[in-house]
Order: C-alpha cells, then structure tokens, then sequence
C-alpha cells in the first residue's frame, strides 16, 4: 500500500457483503446500504496528547472493526476504495 495514515488516524477497506437475499434476489448496488464493517489496513503512530506525548492505538493491522454509517472519508488507492477514519470513529472490534 502507497499510504501511510497519520497520528489518530486508520486506513479501513469495507468487508463485502452478499449480493443477494435469502430469497435469491440479486440486490442492485442503487439499493445497497454501505457495510459498516471492515478490516484495519494500516494505523498511524498515534495520537498526541496536549501533553505532546503520544498515545498507542488500541488497534493493529488486520483487526476487524465496527464504524458508524457516514464515519471517514473515502478514497481510492490503487483502485480501490478505502476509508481513512480517526481511531474515534471506530465503535469496536470485531472478537472472533
């Protein structure tokens, strides 16, 4: 990857979700909602505190994680589409 997040701030790629119900309708991508699930691509250094120490994120590589619906900005690398989001967007991770 040709990106490197800063301080606070996570690279998160969206996780896929199945394309049809359990019916066996196809779900047209106009009709889909955004998955609010994802895994963790990169975590910058952390973030520094008032103090100007800095703070560890609780996050690593590979992690998978909840974020609101309208949490991070989109960008694309390489063609594909990511989201750079503050490690405060993120609601939790995914146990497994």
């Amino acid at each position: 990857m040709k990106i490197r997040p800063l301080h606070d701030r996570v690279i998160v790629k969206r996780v896929d979700h199945e394309q049809k119900t359990k019916g066996g309708l196809y779900i047209p991508d106009t009709a889909k909602e955004k998955p609010i699930e994802g895994t963790v691509l990169a975590v910058g250094k952390g973030k520094i505190l008032e103090d100007g120490s800095v703070r560890k994120l609780d996050l690593k590589k590979g992690d998978r994680v909840l974020f609101g619906k309208y949490s991070g900005t989109e960008v694309k690398v390489e063609g594909d589409e990511h989201l750079i989001m503050r490690e405060d967007d993120i609601l939790g991770v995914v146990e497994s």
